[in-house]
């Protein structure tokens, strides 16, 4: 097989929302390299848990996160995080995971593109990933018919395709997102980004990789 680019998140994580904009710039750089997002499955409750379980520890992160990876968190967004006690969210990963598999199916070569969307409605914009809603306005971007994406969005299929996501990142041993890796074979990987990676450091492991066709 030819090298791909595995580029492990989900669309609760806010460091990945930050590392959006690297891993879209390695990817401009290296257009003839295919790209595959999984989404690692970070919040999976068997119980719905409100968002006031973990405000203060997300609260407490955003000024890292801003000031380490340039992005900004939305006001909307931030009304959530400030007055927890008022908000009705109950984050999952799961429904944007599906979301993401099914885009997947129909536009393999914006996975990418789709994932940092998911990111930006949710971090900026303050949507609701749980919510259906929450996707309706990025269909008539990517030319999804309505019918079609909410009736595969709602399909069991495309929810045991989210699963798997979430089994391979386990698989491959991602404890942490953002997680990026350069898949050589479908046995042999290099690891490129455990983390928050800069852009400059990120292409040089890439380059590495590449070069020498071989696991790090």
């Amino acid at each position: 097989m030819s090298p791909t680019l595995i580029y492990c998140y989900d669309a609760y994580c806010g460091w990945c929302y930050g590392f959006s904009p690297v891993i879209r710039q390695l990817s401009e750089k290296f257009p003839a390299l295919p790209v595959e997002v999984l989404s690692g499955g970070m919040i999976l409750p068997e119980k719905p848990v409100p968002i006031s379980a973990t405000a203060s520890y997300i609260r407490a992160a955003l000024p890292r996160v801003e000031a380490t990876t340039g992005v900004q968190f939305g006001s909307d967004y931030r009304w959530h995080i400030e007055q927890p006690e008022l908000s009705d969210w109950f984050p999952h990963s799961e429904k944007p995971a599906i979301a993401l598999a099914v885009f997947r199916s129909i536009h393999p070569h914006r996975q990418l593109e789709w994932a940092a969307d998911l990111q930006f409605s949710l971090f900026w914009e303050g949507r609701d990933l749980t919510d259906d809603e929450a996707y309706r306005h990025l269909l008539e971007k990517y030319a999804l018919a309505d019918e079609v994406f909410y009736e595969k969005l709602h399909n069991p299929y495309y929810r045991q395709l989210a699963y798997e996501d979430f089994a391979t990142c386990k698989k491959l041993q991602v404890t942490g997102y953002p997680c990026v890796l350069l898949q050589h074979s479908e046995v042999s990987f290099s690891l490129l980004a455990r983390g928050f990676t800069d852009a400059v450091t990120l292409q040089a492991r890439l380059v590495a990789a590449l070069t020498t066709g071989e696991p790090s």
